[in-house]
């Protein structure tokens, strides 16, 4: 399957060529590996009901500490920065970082199995919350490796000429790199859909089970998420089983490291970072995670400066206005755990339910990522992001009405069928899409027009920059926390003991707060650029 010099998609075609057709049409083997590293990804949603449940009944965390303990876990992410610039410069090894990172991902796994299955053991070594915290962090640490290399093998994915040695034209390579992150992210969501279906299938009737009994349950999905490190890997090894094929052929393989040279201020910085980092993060300090916050972001700021300067000046421009208005979009804060929690307590909400919501958040933001892909290639990043703001604002509503009871209301009304779950598949089934598709055109422009010796440096520098507004979101989202506390109802995995009690009453304002920031930043900041000179039309 190959892109065809003579195809235009847009050239009398109907709106299902356009859409489903022309997307098939894209699709090469060279594109696979770096899919089912990315697929694998995805898959990690197995374990994201068992750990919300585990963490809601059984462990003794704070709301607030829980925010607070999702910044550190974001830092693997950030750390794409100088890992980005190893890959680019070790291409040839890039096969042992994949196996790296399977590792850290297999112990992080391993240890929560334990924490399910062997909880006396286990707090005999370290208390559950301290094994909990080093699972939590082990895990990102390993996916954001993988997603370095596969982030890499996107860009040496997409061929620059046809098989007759031609080159492709502007319009096909943008064409070819958009569907290229646009099949990364359907990846990604295709692994969302299989374990929500598994998660289904799995807690069919756990609401009935005794205590025993659902952590056993809990214990068997993690064995079972085993298989993510090993979908991993093997796309890996198929890499290495298409290139060798090529290379037996004579064709020209393209690698990120072709004349790459040795970038001190990047590798230097990173260290300092790393440094930094785990002293901040083994110390004391009440401030920690904002002074490494604002450390970090000092770092990538005078990395993208000097990355900028291998750009022409309107380039240059507009990429920085463009990675302003996606960063503030990301970086507004969310709920935090207390939504998830009042919706177990509150609600009745169990671990099918919850399933069957993420099931359909998963499938219908498949279906969006394609239909809206016309949308993503021919309307710019600022449009995107106002109509995405807007309709995060105008979908956080049910979230508030059903706090405050409108559920009770519209089912006295329906006699029962507009009840808090159908409230709740209504709004998941309109939020899904949206959440995935601002980064795409953003991955596409990097891929597209990075230095060709500095590819994945340069994509790791723009995207943790990027996934630094998830880590703003996160301290965000804990002063939130802190000024509107929430707490739930927990007890002793072992003794069986009630831990804290559940207290729900600030929700409603922290809802109310989140829904007005989500609206109001990104469109001020949208405002102010678009009105600059560093205005985007990307």
């Amino acid at each position: 399957m190959t892109w065809q010099d003579e195809h235009n998609p847009m050239d009398g075609s109907s709106w299902f060529q356009r859409v489903f057709l022309d997307l098939a049409r894209q699709m090469r083997w060279s594109f696979l590996p770096p899919l089912m590293v990315y697929f694998a990804a995805g898959v990690s949603g197995l374990t994201s009901v068992v750990g919300a449940f585990f963490l809601k009944d059984y462990l003794d965390l704070s709301a607030q500490f829980i925010a607070g303990l999702a910044f550190w876990a974001g830092l693997p992410w950030i750390l794409k920065v100088p890992l980005g610039h190893v890959v680019d410069l070790f291409w040839r090894w890039k096969s042992l970082l994949i196996l790296m990172g399977a590792g850290l991902i297999t112990l992080s796994l391993l240890i929560m199995f334990g924490l399910v299955s062997r909880p006396d053991e286990m707090r005999s070594v370290f208390p559950l919350e301290t094994w909990y915290v080093i699972a939590l962090l082990l895990a990102p640490s390993g996916y954001a490796i993988q997603d370095i290399v596969a982030d890499a093998m996107t860009v040496e994915a997409v061929p620059h000429a046809n098989d007759t040695g031609q080159a492709f034209s502007e319009e096909q390579s943008r064409a070819m790199h958009t569907t290229m992150q646009t099949l990364g992210r359907i990846a990604i969501i295709s692994g969302f859909v299989s374990v929500a279906a598994i998660n289904i299938w799995i807690f069919t009737g756990a609401e009935e089970m005794p205590r025993e009994a659902r952590l056993a349950l809990y214990a068997r999905v993690y064995l079972t998420a085993l298989a993510i490190p090993v979908i991993s890997v093997s796309g890996m090894l198929l890499h290495t089983i298409i290139q060798q094929r090529k290379a037996a052929k004579g064709m020209t393989q393209a690698r990120p490291d072709t004349e790459t040279e040795v970038n001190w201020q990047i590798l230097g910085g990173g260290l300092t970072f790393v440094v930094l980092s785990i002293a901040l993060g083994t110390s004391n300090l009440v401030f920690a995670q904002e002074i490494v916050f604002v450390a970090s972001l000092s770092v990538i700021l005078f990395l993208i400066r000097q990355l900028l300067k291998k750009l022409e000046p309107a380039a240059a421009r507009a990429l920085v206005g463009t990675a302003t208005i996606i960063f503030v979009f990301r970086a507004v804060p969310l709920p935090g755990p207390g939504l998830t929690w009042f919706e177990i307590d509150g609600l009745g909400f169990d671990e099918r339910f919850l399933s069957i919501l993420s099931l359909i958040t998963s499938l219908l933001t498949l279906v969006g990522l394609v239909i809206l892909r016309p949308l993503m290639a021919h309307r710019s990043i600022a449009y995107i992001i106002v109509l995405l703001t807007i309709a995060a604002g105008v979908l956080s509503l049910p979230n508030i009405g059903l706090y405050y009871g409108v559920h009770e209301w519209t089912a006295a009304k329906t006699g029962g069928i507009v009840d808090a779950r159908f409230i709740a598949v209504l709004d998941t089934a309109l939020e899904s899409p949206l959440g995935q598709i601002a980064m795409v055109p953003m991955l596409a422009w990097i891929a597209r027009n990075a230095p060709p010796d500095l590819k994945a440096t340069f994509f790791a520098v723009m995207a943790s920059f990027t996934n630094m507004a998830l880590s703003a979101s996160s301290l965000g989202t804990k002063y939130l926390n802190k000024v509107f506390l929430v707490t739930r109802a927990s007890v002793d995995p072992v003794t069986g003991e009630q831990i804290s009690a559940a207290n729900y009453s600030q929700l409603g304002q922290l809802l109310v707060v989140v829904g007005v920031i989500t609206v109001a930043v990104p469109l001020l900041v949208v405002f102010v650029v678009q009105s600059s000179r560093f205005r985007t039309t990307e």
